[in-house]
């Protein structure tokens, strides 16, 4: 697995997590109607290990990830399902909300 930028901040509705794949930040993907740019403002952070990710999402209220990597281990860990993940050129998209 790559690398994986993860920032993490509170909001007034709780702990909203980042993660992406080193190397997408400033990106821009599509497919038809839906468009996603990976934005540094929103998914720069730092540089983490698989584990912390993890931690991380256990205890955010909303996630949102991006990258082929980053969405494979939100799925291997059971905070994502697989049908729910969007293809976008080539890159995988899914957000995760605890309600």
């Amino acid at each position: 697995m790559g690398e994986l930028l993860l920032n993490e901040r509170e909001t007034g509705k709780g702990r909203l997590v980042s993660v992406c794949d080193v190397g997408l930040l400033g990106e821009e993907f599509e497919n038809g109607d839906v468009s996603l740019t990976v934005d540094p403002e929103f998914y720069d952070g730092e540089t983490v290990d698989e584990k912390t990710v993890v931690q991380s999402l256990a205890n955010c209220t909303v996630a949102n990830l991006v990258g082929t990597d980053a969405v494979a281990l939100a799925i291997e860990h059971g905070f994502v399902e697989e049908e729910n993940v969007l293809e976008l050129d080539g890159t995988r998209h899914a957000q995760l909300l605890w309600l």
